[in-house]
């Protein structure tokens, strides 16, 4: 059996029936447990799963953004400072979900700007700023998440244009691949990287590797990456050769 089938397997046994054995899987496979081993360190470092004592589990998804956004506060600010530091007046900004694009949005009171997002919280942020003009995006309410995604959404991205993207992201693996836990958003993420002219990733330090089943996007997609942590040779080779620019806070 090719590796990459194992690892769909073991991806797929793990998330169905929750945590498992090294000796349980390698039963399930036909394989040795050192085989198995193998590939659970290959997949971890890929931010895909995570090993425990004697086998893996893998995350179980978003965590509702109330708990996302008490974590890790000043590494977001300090990334949020210097992606907002890049925008000019005058210029569209897209946010995308998520906690950190929500700090970015707290940087841009008081700037004359058009922002643009399925970000509710960013909407609520920005709702009372009258030099921002503040375009919400349609869809179908994620409600933990506080997201708005479906095919609207994605409608809505194709009328539009930005002048800069900033990018969420649940974890970048070590080939600059861009990743999400959920794949119900990667195709809103995707719409909103086509209607961008600059695309910025923000990644604080638990994004590398992060966690992430669905690929947003590689590095050739990126212009800019934002974050607050040394980015280790392999990934950081994957961006230059990609002409990626590392900004770190």
């Amino acid at each position: 059996m090719l590796a990459e089938r194992r690892h769909q397997l073991i991806l797929r046994a793990l998330r169905s029936g929750g945590p498992a054995a090294v000796t349980d899987l390698s039963e399930q496979l036909g394989v040795s447990p050192a085989t198995i081993r193998r590939d659970l360190v290959k997949l971890e470092e890929e931010g895909l799963l995570t090993r425990v004592h004697g086998g893996a589990v893998v995350d179980e998804g978003d965590q509702p953004f109330a708990e996302v956004a008490e974590v890790r506060v000043a590494e977001k600010d300090a990334i949020a400072a210097r992606a907002a530091s890049m925008v000019r007046d005058g210029q569209s900004v897209l946010l995308d979900i998520g906690t950190t694009a929500y700090r970015l949005a707290r940087q841009l009171h008081g700037r004359r700007l058009t922002v643009i997002t399925s970000n509710l919280v960013v909407y609520e942020e920005l709702a009372d700023d009258e030099g921002i003009e503040l375009v919400l995006l349609g869809g179908m309410v994620r409600r933990e998440y506080r997201s708005l995604v479906g095919f609207l959404t994605e409608d809505n991205l194709r009328q539009l244009h930005a002048d800069w993207l900033f990018l969420g992201t649940s974890g970048v693996r070590p080939g600059g691949q861009v990743m999400d836990t959920t794949v119900v958003e990667v195709p809103v993420k995707r719409a909103m990287i086509k209607a961008s002219d600059k695309v910025v990733l923000l990644a604080d330090s638990a994004k590398f590797p992060g966690t992430g089943m669905a690929r947003v996007c590689g590095p050739r997609e990126l212009d800019v990456v934002v974050t607050n942590t040394p980015v280790d040779g392999t990934t950081c080779s994957s961006f230059e050769e990609a002409g990626v620019e590392v900004v770190t806070t």
